[in-house]
């Protein structure tokens, strides 16, 4: 069978996958097309509300074949024996080979997530090598990164921050990467323009780069500095503005490399700035520069959860961020952001991978579950499933063995970003 070829299957028969075409006026049913690939429980429940008894099908363009259509597969192998429990039978059949397809499809999402961060990290170390020995091929390195995951970001669709594994880099060449593709997503959510994208991408991405003309002891702030040390460290940021004018950044980009630690409220430095002294794409990079000092400390035992670093900026911290971009960033990030360990309603502990930044309430998760091996583990919707939701974030150490050893939380905090599709129920969803 070609796949033009179609043929009819009963609305009951209708499974996520199918490619089915309705035979009816465009004003006759809610879809915008009147062919199109089933993708969700809901849009079976409309198609069989319209009162059809059967459909089209294409099995060519399909992902799966109807149960129906699995039962008369097995009649066909020869010495095969199709009995009445057949049909049962291949209906789990074809959910153990969705879940097979739909974990697969998981794990390379995020393996590609993860190939792309660790070159941005490669990427990042490069241009740090090279920065004063060849600063021109050191921004031209930096702006084709840039360029590119702003022009991904700005096409159609709808992003989602996802959660990577451990050991993504070490903190050097993590923290940029991870402050570049938070504060981009921010900036797209603020509404930000190409130019101001692309300024804020590379500032955010250059914005330490000062640091590497620092001795090694005073790169990264500690609560034990003296008083010369604090001094020193705050050269880094006159240090990077130096080396992006050696480099001919935009001047959009030095403004907010020279004022990535300035604060709304003028306890920054180095030169105490207020309001609206401060440009959108610096309002955007201290706060977000901040949350990932807070969850990537210097010191990893002095780490919080992303659901506590959120917490503290908005309880503790607000009036240092621009109201407008703190706003954005919590409805981005949602209440608990990726990587946070929490408890479900039902009592199941799990752990924030991803995040819808249009749609944050609902974020998705994957949960502790002792019957599934941890390396078949799908990702569960709350979005979808709609009778669980979040009790209560955990720190993990509050974790029961079992589950701590499953969920694996981070020690340190790795985020990329993907497009926002809708997810199969999982187990336990219902």
């Amino acid at each position: 069978m070609t796949e033009a070829q179609s043929e009819f299957i009963e609305t009951d028969q209708l499974r996520p996958g199918l490619f089915i075409e309705l035979e009816l006026g465009w004003m006759s049913h809610p879809f915008p097309k009147g062919s199109f690939k089933i993708s969700s429980a809901k849009q079976i429940d409309v198609i069989r509300g319209l009162g059809l008894k059967r459909v089209r099908y294409y099995p060519g363009k399909s992902d799966l074949l109807p149960v129906a259509g699995i039962a008369e597969d097995l009649k066909s192998v020869p010495g095969t024996q199709v009995s009445a429990d057949d049909g049962v039978q291949a209906q789990e059949l074809q959910q153990r080979k969705q879940r097979s397809d739909f974990l697969g499809a998981q794990q390379r999402d995020l393996a590609v997530c993860e190939r792309r961060f660790g070159e941005a990290i490669r990427e990042h170390k490069l241009i740090v090598s090279q920065v004063n020995s060849k600063p021109m091929q050191a921004r031209e390195q930096s702006l084709g990164l840039v360029n590119a995951f702003v022009g991904e970001l700005s096409g159609a669709g709808e992003s989602a921050i996802r959660l990577l594994s451990e050991g993504m880099g070490d903190k050097a060449s993590m923290h940029p990467v991870n402050v570049t593709i938070v504060s981009l997503l921010l900036g797209k959510s603020l509404g930000l323009s190409s130019s101001d994208m692309v300024d804020l991408g590379m500032a955010a991405f250059l914005h330490d780069i000062g640091k590497s003309q620092l001795p090694d002891r005073v790169r990264w702030l500690e609560e034990n500095f003296s008083s010369a040390e604090y001094k020193l460290y705050q050269d880094h940021v006159g240090q990077g503005v130096l080396l992006g004018k050696r480099m001919d950044l935009s001047p959009g980009a030095l403004q907010a490399i020279a004022q990535h630690h300035e604060m709304v409220d003028g306890s920054g430095f180095p030169a105490r700035l207020k309001g609206d002294s401060l440009s959108m794409p610096a309002k955007v990079l201290a706060l977000v520069n901040r949350y990932e000092n807070l969850c990537n400390p210097s010191r990893p035992a002095a780490a919080i959860t992303p659901h506590e670093a959120l917490s503290l900026i908005f309880a503790q911290l607000k009036a240092r961020f621009d109201s407008t971009v703190l706003g954005a960033f919590i409805r981005m990030m949602g209440v608990y952001p990726p990587g946070s360990v929490v408890q479900l309603v039902d009592e199941r502990f799990a752990i924030v991978v991803s995040v819808n930044s249009t749609r944050p309430l609902k974020p998705r998760v994957i949960v502790h579950e002792p019957n599934v091996p941890k390396h078949e583990a799908l990702i569960l919707d709350l979005e979808r499933a709609t009778s669980i939701g979040i009790r209560r974030s955990l720190k993990p150490a509050n974790l029961p063995r079992a589950a701590m050893d499953y969920l694996s939380p981070r020690q340190r905090i790795c985020y990329f970003f993907e497009r926002a599709v809708d997810l199969p129920p999982a187990e336990g969803a219902a």
